[in-house]
Formats: structure tokens, C-alpha cells, sequence
């Protein structure tokens, strides 16, 4: 027989960027500890409808944690009290019977918030088109052995890959950096030949960028390590740093 829990739900509204938001509080009941955190705002928001008020907005989309859509702030966590995961692979399991869950939105002033839990995440999408690619035509499909690489390398440049744009890396760090992000896209490129063309121009461009739009600094205090969902190392920091220092050195 499947346990149930009941809990009390202190969770963030906010009916636009320019609106005031405050916390409203909420009661559920019987909700079974196998069903994921996802599952049970779904049925909190089946029964506001069902008592004719307005469910609460939230952001989801694969549910299988490789989108990264479900940024909540859960108990002062981002993706809340669990590792290496995003929000919609956290189950209930994780919490006691009676507990009471804070949720709220990510909080950066570059990610303004759309409406209650949904903020815009539109910077991360600037970052990246801004350098975040290769450009270079690099002809048809080549053989896989054609252009080796030391699978060191290979393996780095993977795990970089691995950053789904979250933003939990912005939403742990007291000042809201987006380093963690920037590093991993600009890794993943570095560390390969394809990207080696652009490799001044894509780190100087992306810093710029992510300092345009209004991302804090970086103090090295690894709290966007520690609650990545993917695990993303700060050691790509210092590479996106060496990146960004060869650029200017070439200036």
C-alpha cells in the first residue's frame, strides 16, 4: 500500500514582473510519496480549479530531466532537497508527513519573473547567440577517426555538453552569476578543433554578453556546482577565464 502524506504548501505568487507577489498558502492531502514534486502541483492546481480559482503557474516540459524548465526554488534550494537532479525528478518521498514546503520562483534580476514560479530565461538564450556556436563550415559529416581527439579531452568536452541552461547555478549564488553556464558552453567548444576558430571571439563576446545583461559576479564560493543537476564542474570557470584572458592578451 502506497504512503501518503499531507502538507502545507507556502508558495510564491506574482501576476506579472511589475506586479507585487506575496506568499499564499495551501493545503494537500493524500499525496502518495512515489509521485514526483511535478505530480503533486498538478493536483494542487486540479483542486484551485475545481474550487473555481486560478492554478499556479509553473514552468515544465519533459519531465525526464534533460530540459531543465522546472526551475523551482524549493525549501531554499534550487530543484530542492535532493542531488544531481532537476524539480520534476524529485519525489515526495523526500518529504515528512505534516512538513511545510516553501516554493518559490528562480530569483536573478536577469530572470524577471513571467508569472508566479515562471521567470524568463531569454538571457541564457542571449548568451548563447552571441558566441555559443560554430560557425565555420566544416564540410560533410567526416569519418568518426578523421580528426582525433584525446579522449581526455573528448570526455570534458561531453560532460560540459551535459548543461541543460537551467539557471539553478544562477539561482544558488549570492550574486547571481551566470559563470557556470557561460564556462560550460564555452568548454564544451574549447576543448574540441571545431571550436578552436572562434575561441577569441566566442569568450570575449559571451562575457560581454552575460555582463550586459545583468548576471553578478563570481566569487568562487561553489554553490553552482554543488546544486547543478548535471554536476557541471567550476573547474570550467577558470578555463572560460583563461579563454576570456587570451582574447584580451590578443587584442
Amino acid at each position: 500500500m502506497d504512503k501518503t502524506i499531507n502538507l502545507t504548501l507556502k508558495i510564491w505568487r506574482q501576476n506579472g514582473p511589475k506586479e507585487k507577489g506575496r506568499f499564499e498558502t495551501y493545503q494537500v492531502s493524500d499525496i502518495s510519496t512515489d509521485s514526483s514534486f511535478l505530480e503533486m502541483m498538478d493536483i494542487l492546481n486540479e483542486q484551485l480549479v475545481n474550487e473555481n480559482k486560478e492554478p499556479i503557474a509553473f514552468d515544465h516540459d519533459c519531465r525526464e530531466g534533460i530540459c531543465g524548465m522546472c526551475s523551482l526554488f524549493i525549501n531554499g534550494r534550487p530543484h530542492g532537497p535532493d542531488e544531481e537532479i532537476t524539480t520534476c525528478q524529485l519525489h515526495m518521498r523526500k518529504f515528512k508527513d505534516g512538513e511545510t514546503i516553501t516554493i518559490e520562483p528562480w530569483r536573478a534580476a536577469a530572470f524577471p519573473i513571467i508569472k508566479d514560479l515562471i521567470v524568463d530565461r531569454q538571457a541564457f538564450d542571449k548568451i548563447i547567440a552571441s558566441g555559443g556556436y560554430v560557425s565555420v563550415n566544416t564540410g560533410g559529416v567526416p569519418d568518426a577517426n578523421a580528426i582525433p581527439i584525446a579522449k581526455p579531452a573528448a570526455d570534458e568536452a561531453m560532460d560540459a555538453a551535459s548543461c541543460i541552461g537551467c539557471g539553478a547555478c544562477v539561482a544558488a549564488c549570492k550574486n547571481s552569476s551566470a559563470m557556470l553556464f557561460v564556462s560550460a558552453k564555452v568548454s564544451q567548444l574549447a576543448l574540441l578543433p571545431q571550436g578552436k576558430v572562434e575561441a577569441k571571439r566566442r569568450a570575449k563576446a559571451m562575457v560581454a554578453t552575460m555582463d550586459e545583461l545583468g548576471f553578478g559576479g563570481c566569487t568562487n564560493t561553489g554553490a553552482c556546482e554543488v546544486e547543478c543537476p548535471k554536476s557541471i564542474s567550476i573547474a570550467h570557470i577558470s578555463r572560460l577565464n583563461r579563454e576570456f584572458l587570451r582574447s584580451r592578451l590578443s587584442e
